[in-house]
């Protein structure tokens, strides 16, 4: 039986890895297959390891974090694949692992590095005061450009100014939880190119503006409720601080933007991942029994020589006076190595469905008649994606719901919001949902805004994200 996977790249801008693949990537012939079915819930303590690691250690041992997340990242990746090939045997974990690097990992990390590398050749510059208006303001304009360029781009071309907007105040975390919640997430989910999970159901047959006309009216209710929170919110803590923004006589700065020729740079980024979800040759080069379709080798290529590129093109000093540095993406690079391959395990048990570990979770998506239940989809979906992967969950429960997109669309398209939705929005959770929440999470530190804990930053979700998702149950499933 030939092993059948998705890439499964987390969080934003991801939105296009999995374009690569096509409709369906299936391994190989003679390729060894992993059967969830066969495996117990021992095999994701090492996935869960990495997750508690990720949750205390930065606030239990900062330090020995800080110098150390690449090898506790290492560490719990050998923990998954080392059992897997003594259990296995080698053949199968080898081609696990190289499944998990060459179709995920590759190009997750290209594309993600690709956006981080461009947008940060992109200064908005203008003397910003951090007002509550003016920052609501580019939460507004962030999460309205997150569904069209994605999640990691509107992310990384808005967290600076914020910062510097905001670089006066005291009070000021609150902007960046807000930051993650609407921008990094709940902004990506008008089309397919916002959020990993949409662009894998357009793979899927989905029509491109199916998340526009029934992802729209659940996303404005999101904004209508978290943008005046924050609003009342900010005002709150405005009005609480030691002194008014400084305006340096002559020192002001009209707007305006540095760096425009990145912009093209980011059109090519984004017109380089559709490119390999239109352009399907049928050519594969096959390493290990997996094939790496030619169009993800193209766009990794050109993804790199964009990047490359922008590092050439930006004029020279902007990237100093913006404060980038490397930090942020190799951190995500080191930790994601881990999450992709220790999280192999958990997916192939979440595929068994009923007839695996996790079929007391998957059986309560349906009624005992077989009518699937919406609002089960909304929160297991979500619920999954927040500490797992977006992408593949979504694609986990649109199997179990049918996958047919035409029923899907049709007669079960509230299932398929509820899909959608919960994959999309529950993202914003935690740190680890979508990868432009740890990589603002990793700007913000590096420029002393003190940030909550793992288990901080779920506090606030739960305060003001879970009320939200409880209205959304009501309104729409």
């Amino acid at each position: 039986m030939p092993l059948v996977r998705k890439a499964r790249p987390i969080g934003a801008a991801l939105a296009l890895v999995l374009a690569s693949a096509g409709p369906a990537l299936a391994a190989a012939e003679g390729a060894p297959h992993l059967d969830g079915t066969t495996m117990g819930l021992a095999w994701a303590v090492p996935f869960a390891a990495l997750l508690l690691s990720i949750a205390i250690l930065p606030l239990a041992a900062p330090a020995f974090w800080h110098h150390h997340f690449g090898k506790v990242s290492a560490l719990c990746a050998a923990a998954a694949a080392l059992p897997l090939a003594a259990v296995h045997g080698l053949d199968l974990a080898l081609t696990e692992v190289l499944h998990a690097v060459l179709l995920e990992y590759v190009p997750f990390i290209a594309l993600v590095g690709a956006l981080y590398v461009v947008s940060g050749g992109v200064r908005i510059k203008g003397t910003l005061r951090g007002t509550p208006a003016v920052n609501t303001g580019l939460l507004l304009v962030g999460t309205a450009l997150a569904g069209w360029i994605g999640t990691t781009a509107a992310a990384m071309l808005l967290v600076r100014p914020m910062i510097e907007a905001n670089a006066w105040r005291r009070h000021r975390t609150h902007v960046f939880v807000f930051f993650i919640f609407l921008v990094a997430n709940i902004g990506g989910a008008l089309t397919p190119l916002g959020d990993p999970p949409l662009f894998i159901g357009f793979l899927r047959g989905v029509d491109f503006f199916w998340p526009l006309a029934h992802m729209f009216w659940p996303m404005v209710v999101c904004v209508a409720v978290l943008a005046p929170a924050f609003f009342l919110l900010d005002l709150w803590f405005w009005r609480r601080e030691p002194h008014a923004p400084p305006v340096p006589a002559g020192r002001t700065e009209a707007l305006g933007i540095e760096g425009r020729r990145n912009l093209l740079l980011i059109a090519g980024v984004v017109g380089a991942v559709l490119m390999s979800g239109v352009w399907r040759p049928g050519i594969d080069i096959t390493i290990h029994h997996v094939p790496v379709p030619l169009q993800d080798v193209v766009r990794t290529a050109l993804l790199v020589a964009l990047a490359a590129l922008s590092l050439a093109i930006t004029p020279r000093g902007l990237r100093g006076r913006m404060g980038f540095t490397w930090f942020p993406i190799v951190e995500v690079a080191k930790l994601f190595a881990g999450i992709f391959v220790a999280i192999v395990p958990v997916l192939a048990m979440l595929k068994a469905g009923t007839a695996g570990a996790f079929a007391p979770l998957i059986a309560l998506v349906s009624t005992a008649d077989g009518q699937p239940i919406p609002a089960v989809y909304f929160w297991l979906t979500g619920g999954l994606s927040s500490v797992l992967d977006n992408a593949p969950t979504y694609l986990v429960f649109f199997n179990l719901a049918g996958g047919d997109p035409q029923v899907l669309m049709g007669r079960d398209a509230a299932t398929l919001l509820a899909i959608s939705a919960g994959a999309v929005f529950m993202g914003a959770m935690t740190y680890i949902g979508n990868a432009p929440n740890f990589m603002v999470l990793a700007i913000c530190k590096e420029r002393g805004i003190p940030m909550p804990s793992f288990f901080g930053f779920v506090g606030w979700s739960a305060v003001f994200l879970l009320p939200v998702f409880v209205l959304l149950t009501v309104l729409f499933f």
